[in-house]
């Protein structure tokens, strides 16, 4: 083969690899079109539960699958984040892409992970967050630029300071 044929083959291959990967988005987006809209963001969270996160949103996937990202709903996107956690649930405004809002009575837990939706960062390395949602269990990840703060959510979220009626309650009530 010549050079400019194996230059060809190569683009060609490309592309279909390219073809390939969209397909298989919009086969996974297919099969994920029953999960309901996500709910709309309060006007006010009320009081802060633990410290505002600044970081990377990593993605949302079914809870105990660590690999099967949801991309309905722009829950599949990547992007830089600040998480906030108030009495009403937590908050993940994304940048160029959709605020998550999670409320309080749909959080479950809150625990540190090495890996989430294909991001492996290493023992520790994230904040998952699991909630339920349309009948499902999902676990949404971030990777805060300030790690020393992740006790302060996983306190807050499983030590109940943060009430399943959504109004939010602290220990000492």
């Amino acid at each position: 083969m010549t050079r400019p044929e194996l230059v060809l083959l190569f683009i060609v291959l490309f592309v279909l690899a390219m073809l390939g990967l969209w397909s298989g988005w919009r086969g996974r987006a297919r099969r994920q079109s029953e999960l309901p809209a996500l709910p709309a963001t309060p006007p006010d969270l009320g009081a802060p539960q633990a410290p505002e996160l600044s970081g990377l949103y990593v993605g949302t996937t079914v809870a105990t699958e660590w690999q099967n990202r949801i991309v309905v709903h722009t829950l599949g996107q990547r992007a830089d984040a600040v998480a906030r956690l108030g009495r009403a649930g937590a908050v993940i405004e994304r940048q160029g892409a959709g605020t998550i809002f999670i409320p309080a009575q749909a959080l479950l837990d809150a625990r540190l992970e090495p890996a989430l939706a294909g991001k492996v960062v290493g023992q520790g390395g994230l904040l998952v967050l699991r909630w339920q949602h349309g009948g499902i269990e999902l676990d949404t990840g971030f990777r805060a630029d300030d790690k020393s703060l992740y006790p302060d959510w996983v306190t807050a979220i499983n030590d109940s300071t943060i009430s399943n009626d959504g109004q939010g309650t602290t220990a000492d009530e």
